[in-house]
């Protein structure tokens, strides 16, 4: 995030897009209504009706994977009213006329013919969030889980520069982040082409900085993303692969996919707190402690690095992921030694100058905000106060693409994927709460009343659901909250598996997967089936 958590409560406008964040980060969620409630305007812009589009001024429920085409719409209102910041636009930014060029050709009825919405209500938001004195953007999954992520978040980059909306307080450009610390795993370099601090690995003065600092040769090629390991994997190409913390036979897609991989993979290590559906492919597993059950810290969605300190013993032979890692590393020669995870953390101070300035005696009380590089920073509430860290910011000229899947007769029906509030990512954890499998005991599938009609498919009734890839049975909910030509599936659960379904093509250039879009068709099941599922059910091998 640009910003803080809290700053929202001063905002005047807010804009939810590729978020469901009341169900998927409940606190921000909660903030939103809080500043909702203190006289803040709220637009959603969502392909399901979410909760908070009760609280919108206005809503739009787009059409999956049409978030560029929505957004260049608002742009070309905001210039032909008149209502963009020259100011920021002359003294902070780059590219404009080129921006303003492509525009043009961005009328809000041909976005509105693209995104399958009125005209009128890409007007209200664009003029409701340019004139705003402060105005917030929030985004999650939903821009970046498609063959057009990196447009999609450029384009809202496009538009909060258009309008002078980043760079104060209470502003900005706030992606949410999908996992807990996934943004501190991000920072330390969990990423194939950067070391810790974002620093790249083909950069010779960046990598002869690490190999002094960790006394070693370091090779300067990138590596390769989940996505692409996955595929390699898959054709033998990838001999070893480590799997920590993440459970990709049911987070990834085209679940045929991965255990294609999987199978092929020579030498597969797992790394987890409890035996996933990945684990079970593992020639290795080891048993990881849990975070009450160590020391450390976590970075969370607003860039905040606060302590965590262990309340119980690890359970069995689970160590810390540090440790592990440690005794690894030493098994394999490299002799590097630690007692704490104090230790590391001023290791990675002194490498890492965002974090230059964090400590534990500093964070012991409350977190700290990167970027900190020196002892005496305060650390830093909102980013780009002044001037962006490449100078001026760059204007996108991006043209709206369609997704990689469009319908056809043979799948006419969009399915667009996301969370549920009851359960957490693959439910490894809470899928062992007995209270939320009460709530949210499996697989579902929402279908809009008219869809459900033509099928002869009424609510709590089981259907068979296919795509390219694969082919799942499921659960009926009929609601009003989607479009008649959209599905929309939780991907929680392993049986009924919503990535059974879903699309491996990426965007090509950070390689993410379109999770969000993808063609499927829905079926009625045979009596036979019917009666063939029940029995499952009743052996306890569904629901």
């Amino acid at each position: 995030m640009t910003n803080s958590i809290n700053e929202v409560l001063d905002t005047n406008v807010i804009f939810v897009t590729g978020s469901n964040t009341t169900e998927s980060h409940p606190v921000i969620g909660a903030k939103i209504r809080q500043a909702v409630q203190r006289g803040a305007k709220l637009i959603v812009a969502e392909p399901r009706k979410i909760d908070l589009a009760k609280d919108a001024e206005v809503f739009i429920q787009i059409k999956p994977g049409t978030n560029v085409a929505l957004f260049n719409g608002m742009m070309h209102v905001i210039l032909e009213e008149g209502l963009h910041n020259k100011d920021f636009i002359a003294e902070r930014t780059e590219n404009f006329e080129a921006l303003e060029k492509m525009l043009k050709a961005y009328t809000p009825e041909r976005a509105a013919e693209i995104c399958e919405v009125d005209a009128e209500d890409i007007r209200r938001a664009a003029r409701l969030y340019a004139q705003a004195d402060k105005a917030s953007i929030f985004y999650c999954m939903g821009i970046t889980q498609h063959t057009n992520g990196v447009n999609n978040v450029m384009s809202i980059s496009n538009l909060a520069m258009l309008c002078g909306q980043i760079g104060r307080e209470s502003t900005g450009v706030n992606p949410l982040r999908g996992q807990n610390n996934v943004q501190g795993a991000c920072d330390m370099g969990a990423l194939p082409n950067v070391y810790p601090g974002y620093q790249p690995v083909n950069k010779p003065e960046i990598t002869e900085k690490f190999e002094k600092a960790w006394g070693t040769g370091l090779s300067e090629k990138p590596g390769l993303t989940v996505s692409e390991i996955m595929n390699a994997a898959g054709h033998g190409d990838i001999k070893f692969l480590y799997i920590m913390g993440e459970n990709p036979m049911v987070s990834d897609p085209d679940t045929t996919h991965v255990k294609h991989a999987l199978e092929h993979t020579e030498f597969l290590v797992v790394q987890d707190i409890f035996m996933t559906e990945t684990a079970q492919f593992a020639h290795v597993v080891l048993p990881a402690a849990a975070f009450a059950e160590k020391d450390g810290t976590f970075s969370n969605t607003e860039r905040r690095v606060q302590r965590v300190r262990k309340a119980v013993e690890p359970v069995g032979h689970a160590k810390p992921d540090w440790k592990i890692l440690m005794e690894l590393m030493n098994h394999l020669g490299y002799q590097k030694m630690y007692r704490h995870p104090e230790e590391i953390m001023e290791e990675i101070a002194s490498v890492t100058p965002s974090y230059g300035g964090i400590t534990y005696e500093r964070i012991d009380e409350k977190g700290i905000q990167w970027p900190c590089p020196t002892p005496d920073h305060p650390g830093t509430k909102f980013l780009h106060k002044g001037s962006f860290a490449r100078g001026k910011g760059q204007f996108m000229s991006l043209e709206h693409k369609p997704s990689a899947e469009e319908v056809d007769p043979d799948y006419p029906l969009l399915l667009t994927t996301g969370r549920i509030l009851y359960h957490y990512h693959t439910r490894t954890m809470t899928g062992k709460v007995d209270g939320l499998n009460r709530i949210a005991p499996e697989s579902f599938i929402e279908i809009h009343p008219h869809t459900a009609a033509g099928l002869k498919i009424q609510n709590g009734e089981y259907v068979r659901v296919s795509s390219r890839r694969g082919s799942i049975v499921t659960k009926v909910k009929v609601v009003d909250t989607i479009e008649k030509k959209v599905v929309f599936m939780p991907f929680h659960y392993a049986i009924g598996a919503a990535n059974m379904l879903t699309n491996t093509a990426l965007d090509p250039t950070c390689k993410t997967p379109e999770l969000k879009v993808c063609a499927v068709v829905v079926e009625k099941l045979s009596q036979t089936e019917l009666d063939s599922l029940r029995s499952y059910a009743a052996a306890g091998f569904i629901g």
